[in-house]
């Protein structure tokens, strides 16, 4: 049997500690409205497309991207995947001209973004998503948000970009700021890259 390495605490005091305690504590938010579906905050723009896994005794398949879907009424012009080592951040990048569209193949990523745009009611704002292989869902990434991807898994993260435009390699539409930058209000810690 363990002995406790204090001393017992006084009966007049007992009674204390829970309110003392939970005077100090913080209490979790909402997450999910009544039909269990997220309620974060997202940026002006921003939406989710969750998508279909098809299981059974051979493995899987997963719908990744159907114009047909009641999502984007932007097409489906070109297509390209990339990687994200465990750690490391690629980021900050904001487009001008086009959206991103992402789906995460395998991997977890900390998405996180920054709204920039004067007429935008989240002017100012960051938010973060969380997006993993095990959730299969589209995310867009608006027009002129900065945005920078954080593998926070154990494994290189796979990521698939269905950008609206096809990518101009004599004009990159790209823009970057270094992870530490003093113009947003984000710190990514220990985390290396750019």
């Amino acid at each position: 049997m363990q002995t406790p390495d204090h001393e017992p605490i006084p009966a007049s005091d007992r009674s204390t500690i829970l309110e003392r305690t939970l005077a100090g504590a913080v209490q979790d938010q909402r997450t999910v409205d009544a039909g269990r579906k997220s309620i974060a905050p997202l940026l002006d723009g921003m939406s989710f497309f969750d998508s279909v896994r098809h299981d059974d005794d051979r493995g899987s398949v997963t719908e990744l991207y159907d114009p047909r879907w009641p999502w984007s009424t932007e097409p489906m012009v070109f297509s390209y995947m990339f990687t994200i080592r465990p750690g490391m951040v690629k980021g900050w990048g904001l487009h001008k001209l086009h959206e991103d569209r992402y789906f995460v193949i395998s991997g977890e990523i900390e998405l996180v973004l920054y709204d920039p745009r004067p007429d935008s009611s989240t002017c100012g704002k960051i938010c973060k998503v969380y997006l993993s292989g095990h959730r299969p869902r589209l995310i867009n990434i608006p027009r002129n948000i900065w945005h920078a991807d954080h593998n926070i898994g154990t494994v290189e993260a796979v990521v698939i970009n269905f950008p609206t435009i096809p990518y101009d390699h004599s004009a990159p539409d790209k823009y970057r700021l270094p992870i530490d930058t003093d113009l947003i209000p984000y710190d990514f810690g220990a985390a290396k890259g750019w």
